[in-house]
């Protein structure tokens, strides 16, 4: 009875290390494709965080004069004129690609 019970525990968690293994063979491309989103997304946000410096340099101010949530603001707004700037880069070259130069 004893060596029955050690065999089902023994095969159950073999069974369980098993399903992990396959499960995380599976949620590859779901974790490589999210540490890909996540360094885009950091790219934007360091371009987004010079084009803060430089808008800020042009006005003669610094980080100091303004709040946490105001930065934020101006920061937030960097990076949708980046994503938009991006989005229309990407609409021109798949256009010029496919010779749709007319609609441009």
């Amino acid at each position: 009875m004893n060596i029955k019970n050690r065999i089902k525990e023994n095969s159950s968690k073999l069974i369980n290390i098993a399903s992990e293994n396959v499960t995380k063979a599976f949620d590859y491309p779901a974790i490589k494709s999210k540490e890909l989103k996540d360094g885009i997304k950091n790219k934007i946000r360091e371009k987004a965080i010079l084009s803060t410096k430089a808008r800020l340099a042009e006005h003669h101010k610094s980080f100091d004069d303004y709040t946490d949530e105001e930065l934020e603001i101006i920061i937030a707004d960097e990076e949708t004129k980046i994503k938009d700037d991006l989005k229309t880069k990407s609409l021109v070259g798949a256009l010029a690609i496919l010779g749709l130069d007319f609609l441009i």
